[in-house]
């Protein structure tokens, strides 16, 4: 489990594995199904995947979603090369696809701040979609959030995470476990 012969991830030493890459395909399998059992066959539903820390998660749980959906995504930003979020939260990329009358699903690696969410959220339901979740990998509990979040993979610890798509600095999205540097 762990990243190099030494235990080293680059010049950072990995503190510990919190969530094994066994427990996240799990909750992910759940997360999928959970998702499924949710809609009426024939609804349509657009899952609108956070970059980049999503990446991998939206990747997995879309495949495990046993109903027809369609895929986007939208980039925000707000860490940059800190291990605390800037609070400018800045729109890289917007979403293509109408979201008019669509059942939407924004997925987000990690609720931490809450700040990405509340800049992004408003912006989507400006959209109009017929309804409107959200799914997160992490939930950090921090955060005071006007909008509840539906499905969630795992209450997080207050740790700054890195693996499965979480960075820091860009670095160590591709371990298959989350692990605390």
């Amino acid at each position: 489990m762990k990243p190099g012969g030494d235990g080293r991830l680059g010049d950072r030493q990995l503190l510990r594995v919190v969530f094994s890459a066994e427990a996240i395909r799990r909750r992910v399998e759940e997360l999928g199904r959970a998702i499924g059992e949710a809609y009426a066959p024939g609804d349509d539903i657009l899952v609108l995947g956070l970059l980049k820390g999503s990446f991998i998660f939206i990747a997995d749980l879309v495949r495990q979603v046993p109903i027809p959906i369609q895929v986007d995504f939208l980039a925000a930003s707000s860490y940059g090369k800190e291990r605390v979020s800037s609070g400018d939260v800045r729109l890289v990329y917007n979403p293509e696809a109408s979201m008019k009358g669509r059942h939407v699903i924004l997925v987000e690696d990690i609720v931490d701040s809450g700040t990405t969410i509340k800049r992004v959220v408003p912006l989507l339901l400006e959209r109009e979609p017929a309804s409107f979740e959200i799914c997160t990998l992490l939930h950090k509990r921090l955060a005071e959030l006007e909008w509840a979040v539906r499905w969630v993979g795992f209450d997080a610890p207050g740790d700054f995470l890195v693996g499965y798509g979480l960075d820091f600095a860009e670095d160590f999205r591709h371990l298959p476990y989350i692990g605390s540097i």
